[in-house]
């Protein structure tokens, strides 16, 4: 019997897989530095996959 791989994660429509950016805030910090926040994607919270749907037997794809 052939043991099954899973499917490769789905990657998010939302954000194409880069679930994080840095955005720089303009202008730098006292010792030179960009100054920059971290954004995340909403809909897959940072982690660039969305969650696989199980497949049900009989159901129409």
């Amino acid at each position: 019997m052939t043991h099954l791989t899973p499917p490769p994660p789905r990657i998010c429509p939302a954000c194409d897989g880069f679930a994080s950016v840095a955005v720089t805030l303009g202008g730098r910090d006292t010792r030179g530095h960009l100054r920059t926040i971290t954004a995340h994607c909403p809909a897959c919270h940072g982690t660039g996959t969305t969650p696989t749907r199980p497949v049900r037997e009989g159901a129409r794809a």
